[in-house]
């Protein structure tokens, strides 16, 4: 799992080591629900990361901040 940190520099380099591996995605939507599923990375962008999910039927966001990830509404781990 990428280890929650307070540093944006940190989060920006583990989610570029995880370029173009399969990962898990979990994201908080608020109000007790919660999105998880599995995909690819497949951008990293320097404000932005986006995830190709495996399922071609999903139709949520599949681009997040590093921010988000920062504050914990958005969790990546290496898929195993």
């Amino acid at each position: 799992m990428i280890r929650q940190t307070r540093d944006l520099a940190a989060v920006k380099r583990a989610i570029r080591g995880c370029l173009r591996a399969k990962v898990d995605v979990t994201v908080d939507l608020g109000r007790n629900k919660v999105l998880s599923y599995r995909g690819e990375l497949s951008g990293v962008y320097p404000a932005l990361f986006t995830v190709r999910p495996d399922d071609e039927r999903f139709l949520g966001k599949t681009s997040y901040s590093y921010a988000e990830v920062l504050c914990g509404s958005v969790k990546v781990t290496p898929a195993s």
